[in-house]
């Protein structure tokens, strides 16, 4: 079972992704795709490490999710825009390239046997207009990116100002 979970910045798509989990098995995991950047973002990563309680599984892999044995397991994915980054960057800012290369990873996740994956995204094609040639370059990485996974899901939900809204999938 795949669900992709999208909004807006602060929509409270991380929330119901966890809670979700949580639901869903006693020992879920939590694969953070962050790159360390600075110090900022570390604090960042400190502080949400300490939201999760014992019964999370953590592992941090900031592109390769296909080494990750998800089979049997419930998994929350955190999240798609940090995740792309890192691929894009990598690239060189290649659009197409970071396409193929994540596409290619979630495949390998999509396909391990009896997993639940919950993959967080942002909506960023929503929100401003992206001043510079490569932040445009991204946002439309982003929305190809979520167009493919909203594809593959069996369920799509979108939050908005905290309220899940199904747009794919039953209850």
């Amino acid at each position: 079972m795949i669900y992709f979970v999208t909004g807006g910045e602060r929509s409270g798509k991380s929330s119901y992704a966890e809670n979700l989990a949580k639901e869903l098995s006693e020992r879920p995991m939590y694969v953070a795709t962050a790159r360390k950047w600075d110090d900022d973002f570390q604090k960042r990563i400190d502080r949400h490490q300490k939201d999760r309680d014992e019964r999370w599984i953590n592992i941090e892999k900031e592109k390769f999710l296909s080494e990750i044995d998800f089979s049997g397991h419930v998994a929350v994915i955190d999240c798609v825009t940090l995740w792309l980054t890192n691929f894009f960057v990598d690239t060189k800012n290649d659009v197409e390239s970071s396409l193929i290369q994540a596409k290619s990873e979630f495949e390998s996740v999509a396909n391990q046997p009896n997993a639940t994956i919950i993959i967080i995204s942002n909506e960023i094609g929503m929100g401003v207009h992206a001043d510079t040639h490569i932040g445009r370059k991204f946002t439309e990485l982003q929305g190809w990116m979520n167009q493919y996974l909203a594809q593959k899901a069996d369920k799509v939900v979108l939050m908005v100002s905290g309220i899940p809204v199904t747009i794919k999938g039953g209850l």
